[in-house]
């Protein structure tokens, strides 16, 4: 089937579907008994940090996370990567009731008040999901997304469309206006209670285009708006040291910012 497309066409299918590790994004909405969103939002201390859960990408690589996990845990920070279920390619509504179950876990061993969470990729609507639909929204301090294709990548479209055998669930719910992100995004993106923040790039080539990651009501920062010179893709924003010690600042006890242009040596890159 793939050798009937033009080249170009077979090239993008062939991104998708090689991507595994590196990541795409997808959505699931569900509603879980015994957990509702429409019980109210309990005020969370946001002075307080309390343990990390990062949730993986399109493939459930959990190594994709490591740097940025051992940069956490470097800080003093209990910082934990969720394995995902049917190797992270299937219904987000179920990975969302993973994270949904590692929040409990995490708060029950630490004894923490609330968690904050990194979603990279197809992670970051992942933890839209638990948020507004399983009650994470009175458990996280602060969620932060790291290039989510919160309204769907072109890729998954293609994918969709041309190869739909070969498009797991978690593709098929990745396409742009797809069902399940129409509808996470009704209404307000980001549900009251948690502090958001959205971190991107432009050079990003599987969240197409990359403004899919953009995220209303949340700190929304493209990382080229920080460092102009910034070449950091798709696949290295887990890994990037100054993506990483963005994450961190704003995962930190004071308050979440939007990092200015010129700022970029205050995070470790260069000098402008």
């Amino acid at each position: 089937m793939l050798s009937s497309l033009a080249p170009a066409r077979r090239r993008l299918v062939l991104a998708l579907l090689g991507i595994g590790v590196v990541a795409v994004a997808a959505g699931g909405l569900a509603l879980v008994a015994g957990r509702s969103s429409d019980a109210p939002v309990a005020a969370v201390d946001q002075s307080v940090p309390g343990p990390v859960l990062l949730v993986p990408g399109y493939g459930g690589s959990t190594e994709s996370l490591t740097v940025l996990a051992d940069r956490l845990r470097a800080a003093g920070r209990d910082a934990t990567v969720v394995d995902l279920p049917d190797g992270g390619t299937g219904d987000l509504a179920v990975q969302a009731r993973t994270l949904a179950d590692a929040a409990d876990a995490a708060r029950s061993r630490t004894g923490a008040g609330s968690v904050d969470v990194v979603g990279y990729s197809a992670g970051g609507v992942v933890a839209r999901i638990w948020a507004k639909d399983l009650g994470g929204a009175a458990e996280a301090r602060r969620i932060v997304t790291l290039g989510s294709p919160h309204h769907g990548t072109q890729l998954a479209g293609l994918a969709a469309g041309l190869v739909p055998g070969q498009c797991p669930t978690a593709c098929r719910q990745l396409a742009p206006d797809s069902f399940v992100l129409s509808a996470l995004n009704s209404g307000d993106e980001t549900p009251d209670g948690p502090q958001w923040v959205s971190f991107w790039t432009t050079r990003d080539q599987v969240v197409t285009p990359p403004r899919s990651a953009s995220l209303d009501g949340a700190r929304d920062v493209p990382v080229q708006d920080v460092c102009p010179s910034a070449t950091v893709d798709h696949g290295n924003l887990p890994r990037d040291p100054v993506v990483g010690a963005l994450v961190l600042a704003e995962l930190g006890s004071g308050p979440t910012v939007t990092p200015g242009s010129g700022s970029c040596a205050t995070y470790g890159g260069p000098r402008s």
